[in-house]
């Protein structure tokens, strides 16, 4: 009977590890230029549940990764919630930033979008707020990458700004 109980206490410990919510809102956001084709090449990567829940809270009803039939209607409102909530400049210019897709796997979502072209930036200015809508102790850890030269800086709601220069 004692190995019983030793043996079961892992597994029920284990087990309440896998249906317990992440304690922490955070997402990356990478945001890396292409001298080839002088775009910016951005990814984010969210906890699967949060972008779910942030897009059901922004758009109404349900939002549900891994499931084929909301394929379309992920499209469309990550398109929207990135043009929203993801803001880029250079050299003073607003640029153009296009939605190019999204890939999920079991806990998570990388979302792909892409600048208009740009030459040589100098001053890299953005404005991200993902999930700023659902939570208020969210987290974005943003990379900017021009030329090799990598700065990072932690945002922490309510601040979405971010400017570095190159």
């Amino acid at each position: 009977m004692k190995n019983f109980w030793m043996l079961l206490i892992p597994v029920v410990v284990l087990m309440s590890f896998t249906t317990m919510k992440h304690p922490y809102h955070v997402g990356s956001v990478e945001i890396n230029y292409n001298s080839k084709s002088k775009t910016f090449e951005v990814t984010g990567r969210f906890f699967l549940d949060d972008l779910e829940n942030g897009l059901g809270k922004k758009y109404g009803g349900s939002f549900h990764f891994n499931d084929e039939k909301y394929k379309a209607r992920l499209n469309e409102a990550l398109q929207k919630y990135c043009s929203e909530y993801f803001k880029l400049k250079t050299d003073n210019k607003f640029l153009k930033v296009n939605y190019i897709g999204y890939e999920e796997d079991e806990e998570s979502v990388n979302v792909f979008l892409e600048s208009e072209p740009v030459a040589n930036p100098k001053k890299v200015e953005t404005a991200v707020s993902f999930l700023y809508n659902l939570f208020d102790d969210q987290i974005n850890i943003v990379h900017i990458i021009v030329n090799g030269d990598r700065k990072s800086e932690k945002l922490t709601y309510p601040n979405r700004y971010l400017y570095k220069q190159f």
